[in-house]
């Protein structure tokens, strides 16, 4: 489920004209074309190398990991440790995991995947860039990250039900 990325040229504007945009996607390093005079630089175009998207294992480990890349880009925050505590004690890492007993449950909103989120904070917490399926497991990470960022400042303050 990582992201890929599109790659475009875009045009050269008055700040770029004469100079080769290099990078990694994080940094760029702007180099002056040699010999490129007024008339050469002005059809000269930046060029830029988008990095490689990243690759997660479709488990558990690779599932926080791609889940905490999603919540930086959304500065939302929390730690590995922090996920894998409250995941491992809500679902055992079972990311089909639903609890059909609970109040909720008994209200027709049962928790569910790997964190024991119901659909009504799944979908008002859910976070752009993930699926809509909160048994996604990295849709249910990030958007009961989100949650719990809202309510206990953390995922990583949450040690019990929550």
């Amino acid at each position: 489920m990582p992201a890929t990325g599109t790659y475009r040229r875009r045009k050269s504007t008055s700040l770029t004209r004469g100079f080769i945009a290099v990078g990694t996607g994080a940094a760029v390093l702007l180099l002056p074309l040699i010999g490129a005079g007024a008339a050469s630089a002005a059809s000269a175009q930046s060029v830029s190398a988008a990095a490689p998207a990243a690759t997660y294992a479709n488990n558990l480990d690779g599932w926080i990991k791609e889940s905490l890349a999603v919540m930086a880009e959304h500065g939302i925050p929390g730690s590995y440790d922090g996920i894998h505590r409250n995941v491992m004690r809500e679902s055992s890492g079972n990311p089909r995991a639903i609890n059909n007993w609970d109040s909720n449950a008994a209200a027709g909103t049962p928790s569910k995947g790997l964190l024991q989120i119901i659909d009504p904070t799944f979908r008002a917490y859910h976070v752009p860039g993930t699926a809509m399926d909160a048994y996604d497991p990295v849709a249910n990470i990030t958007a009961a990250c989100n949650y719990a960022a809202a309510k206990y400042g953390s995922i990583d303050n949450v040690f019990g039900a929550y």
